[in-house]
């Protein structure tokens, strides 16, 4: 299924390429045109904007880059490390660097308001939460030849699965990165419950096998302990897992990942996730899960129970989190590629920058230079952290704010001291293991029903804090949230989602008919052309 359904995308890819580049033909090389940004004024296209940066680069002046993206709290002397890394980066490319951190609380809105006020920023982190959102405002740069032109070590690095994943409508707005860019979801116990309790973890592959364990964990433990600790920010991790939510950034809607026909269905109604929130209900009331987890905005340490995504060696950052001596980790789905794992994490060049290559170099930069890529994720050497003998890091402090995760891939950068030497190739394997979601390289276009999806996200914010900790009982909470949710709009988003996922498939079915017929076609001509000359060259 994953090489049939790449040769169909890729088809469809090539089809939107060549559109491109016959618009592009049509308007004649020497014709310059304006678009409108977000904020009503206009830009200049890129021949204008390569000009307008040739300028400032020749005159001395040192452009500097301004990157929005996401992480924790601000340490007092950040600017002085960040001096440090601006400096390293215009002896490598020429240009300096400015990081702007927006806490993990305010991205949303931060972000939101950056865009549509057409503020002015040359690089941010987006995911599968706005980055559609943005493109449909022209926010971001259309990058899709750039990528190639001026940075093709990074094209070339980074693989043609999340490429592909990253397009709308067949264009590349932002930089993947190559990560854990497949979904894994590992559930985990503290150790010592596991061997108190005589836990056999490895056997738990569904909800309801994991609820014998919290049974006995709160029976022994007494009852002010709770097993599973949610809060507003953590919620039932996966929750959604098997259902592909086509990059809407809206849970109530999916397509199950196996379902050939890809019917867009609203997950609420679905038997299976209806279950699972009677489940998480039935933990409640046991008292299984703590009794404030949906109001509570922070999460607590120590948990004797967690669900998160990631990778076979992960579980030594998260026992560090939680300072707990030994979790037991074990995988219960995936690994899946869908186009929202690889949108989950990506950089963006404004529509609006004055420096748009030199912005994608910065990327090619952090991608495949080993000596940035480590300070953006752990900070100055020898002040947040230090090399070892062995070539491994040890952080010095834990208050460096910058979230690995955002900036670049994990294959150029340095393992900590206290992690499995081999949990990059891990990462490296699941990736490569990954089935595809049968919606893989979709991304839903929000701009006809963006009022109703708005709409509908309200809603479903008022509900979700109570349903995915299990303190609404789902019998009476899902009805309410389903008559609200269709008052919202919630069966034209639907309706929209199918007709574009319809039409998107179709055509990727026709183009990959088409392609597989022309190369047939050559293949044939090839042979009857080889053969003749043969037969010729014989006779003569």
């Amino acid at each position: 299924m994953k090489s049939k359904f790449l040769r169909k995308f890729l088809a469809v890819g090539l089809v939107g390429t060549m559109a491109a580049s016959m618009l592009a033909g049509c308007s004649g090389s020497s014709e310059q045109t304006t678009t409108s940004t977000s904020s009503g004024s206009e830009a200049s296209t890129e021949a204008s904007t390569d000009s307008a940066s040739a300028e400032a680069t020749t005159d001395g002046e040192v452009p500097t880059l301004i990157w929005w993206t996401v992480g924790g709290t601000i340490p007092s002397d950040f600017e002085e490390d960040m001096q440090v890394i601006s400096d390293y980066v215009q002896e490598k490319i020429g240009v300096a660097l400015d990081i702007q951190v927006a806490g993990w609380a305010d991205y949303d809105s931060k972000m939101n308001t950056i865009v549509n006020s057409g503020e002015y920023f040359d690089l941010m982190f987006v995911n599968n939460t706005n980055y559609s959102k943005f493109v449909n405002l022209g926010g971001l740069a259309d990058i899709t030849d750039m990528v190639e032109s001026v940075t093709p070590e990074l094209y070339s690095f980074i693989p043609e699965d999340l490429w592909n994943g990253s397009r709308i409508k067949g264009q590349i707005y932002a930089v993947p990165t190559y990560k854990d860019s497949s979904l894994t979801q590992f559930w985990y116990f503290d150790d010592q419950y596991v061997q108190k309790y005589n836990i056999d973890y490895e056997s738990i592959q569904t909800m309801d096998d994991l609820t014998p364990a919290f049974k006995a964990i709160k029976d022994g433990e007494g009852a002010s302990f709770y097993p599973v600790q949610l809060n507003q920010g953590a919620l039932w991790n996966g929750f959604f897992n098997e259902y592909d939510g086509l990059a809407s950034g809206l849970q109530p809607i999916g397509v199950r990942l196996d379902d050939e026909t890809r019917t867009v269905v609203s997950t609420l109604e679905q038997e299976d996730v209806m279950h699972n929130l009677n489940l998480l209900h039935e933990w409640y009331v046991a008292g299984y899960t703590n009794p404030d987890a949906n109001v509570m905005t922070e999460g607590t340490k120590q948990n004797a129970f967690g669900n998160a995504q990631g990778w076979p060696a992960a579980v030594s950052a998260w026992q560090t989190q939680q300072g707990v001596e030994k979790y037991d980790a074990w995988k219960v789905f995936g690994p899946i590629y869908t186009t929202e794992t690889i949108q989950g994490s990506m950089n963006a060049i404004s529509a609006n920058s004055n420096y748009k290559e030199e912005a994608l170099k910065l990327l090619e930069l952090v991608n495949t230079d080993q000596t940035l890529r480590d300070m953006l994720y752990y900070g100055v050497p020898d002040k947040t952290f230090q090399y070892e003998e062995d070539g491994t890091v040890t952080k010095l402090r834990d208050d460096w704010p910058l979230a690995g995760y955002t900036q670049g891939t994990f294959f150029n950068l340095s393992v900590e001291s206290s992690a499995p030497a081999d949990q990059y190739e891990q990462i490296k394997e699941q990736n490569e293991a990954a089935t595809p979601s049968v919606c893989l390289g979709f991304a839903l276009d929000p701009e006809p029903i963006q009022n109703e999806i708005a709409n509908c996200n309200t809603v479903w914010d008022k509900y979700k804090y109570d349903l995915l900790t299990g303190a609404s009982d789902p019998e009476e909470a899902v009805p309410r949230c389903l008559e609200e949710l269709k008052a919202a709009g919630l069966d034209t988003v639907i309706a929209e989602a199918q007709r574009q996922v319809d039409e998107f498939f179709a055509n990727a079915d026709a183009t990959a008919a088409t392609t597989e017929t022309t190369a047939e076609t050559t293949t044939e001509t090839v042979a009857e052309t080889t053969t003749e000359t043969a037969t010729e060259t014989a006779a003569e």
